[in-house]
């Protein structure tokens, strides 16, 4: 039987998870998108249409389109203050929910939906799309391998300019909060290891279009004394990195640096005598699994197969909160000049 899907939220976002569906055949032939929500219903009615969703209920009020489409699951694309009572709403309609990131506004807000998750009995899940890329899976299987030793370091540099406007514009710690987490997310699956403490500067640069936040600087103590240092502004204009930021990891034995699109370069130590010894290329191989490497459909997928299976996805609320509390550590030190410390 297909699941029945209700979109909440159908402003730019939306597009590239209905896009998700509608060409990936295995997601098309599982996923029917019964109903569309947003406040604005010209929104919705425009998306119905250009996605063609003729037969989709459209309205305002998610409960109510909810009960018309009979819907099993909810996808969750609404601006983050609005999402605490998004998915409470949907959860107590007996649906799954699959959410956009960040999945609250604060962890008490965060671990309160994981506890409504668990009392109802339903999935929740955070659609960590830049974890399912081709890059990320590389640099996990490659530090799990050992080719490098034992990991030591993750550098990771991000420096763009994108002019959004709306609400990315108005917002607090918008690149905290709204970006960064992709890399905090992606850091903390390569090394697979757990945040432990933040230190980080955060500041809103000269020219930036931003109200606040636009540029951060962070350093993170995981576990087994691996440390992640985070770079990023989203008002740099000019020489631009990847969307996935630039990637150093290092190792007791190499390094393997990955541009954020299609460069990987990897060498251990090599046998010259003198001050420096050299350098052995080593390969990177690709990924160990091509179904998940295909952003938001591999992340759709990973929610319907918990659904059908029971299996916990990979990226459940109750281990997101985890990167999520990295963004608010990092937020927190900002704001006080402290180190602190990361308890989820």
């Amino acid at each position: 039987m297909t699941l029945n899907a209700v979109l909440c939220g159908c402003g730019a976002m939306s597009k590239g998870w209905l896009r998700a569906i509608k060409e990936t055949p295995a997601l098309a032939a599982e996923i029917e998108v019964k109903g569309l929500v947003d406040v604005n219903p010209a929104a919705a009615k425009k998306l119905a249409e250009e996605f063609g969703l003729s037969g989709a209920a459209v309205g305002t009020d998610l409960a109510d389109v909810i009960a018309r489409s009979n819907a099993d699951i909810v996808f969750d694309v609404v601006i983050p203050t609005a999402r605490f009572n998004v998915v409470s709403t949907a959860l107590k309609a007996g649906c799954h929910v699959l959410s956009e990131k960040p999945m609250a506004t604060s962890l008490a807000e965060g671990a309160a939906l994981i506890d409504l998750a668990a009392d109802t009995g339903k999935i929740h899940a955070i659609i960590q799309n830049r974890r399912f890329i081709s890059g990320v899976r590389r640099m996990r299987r490659f530090v799990e391998s050992g080719a490098i030793g034992e990991l030591t370091g993750i550098h990771c540099d991000f420096f763009l300019a994108p002019h959004f406007g709306g609400f990315r514009e108005e917002m607090e710690n918008v690149l905290l909060l709204d970006m960064a987490i992709h890399t905090f997310d992606a850091a903390r699956y390569v090394a697979d290891k757990k945040p432990l403490a933040v230190y980080c500067v955060e500041r809103n640069p000269k020219g930036s279009w931003y109200q606040h936040g636009a540029s951060a600087n962070a350093t993170f103590e995981f576990a087994d004394d691996v440390v992640f240092t985070y770079r990023g502004s989203w008002c740099a204009e000019g020489e631009r990195t990847s969307w996935e930021s630039q990637w150093r990891l290092v190792g007791s034995k190499g390094m393997l640096t990955w541009d954020g699109e299609e460069g990987f370069k990897a060498a251990v130590s090599g046998k010259e005598a003198g001050l420096l010894h050299g350098l052995t290329p080593v390969e990177v191989p690709a990924p160990a699994n091509d179904e998940e490497t295909h952003g938001h459909a591999s992340v759709i997928a990973s929610f319907v197969e918990a659904i059908r299976t029971g299996k916990r996805p990979e990226t459940a609320s109750s281990d997101n909160i985890r990167s999520l509390a990295m963004v608010f550590g990092a937020i927190e030190s900002a704001k006080t000049g402290q180190r602190i410390e990361i308890s989820a």
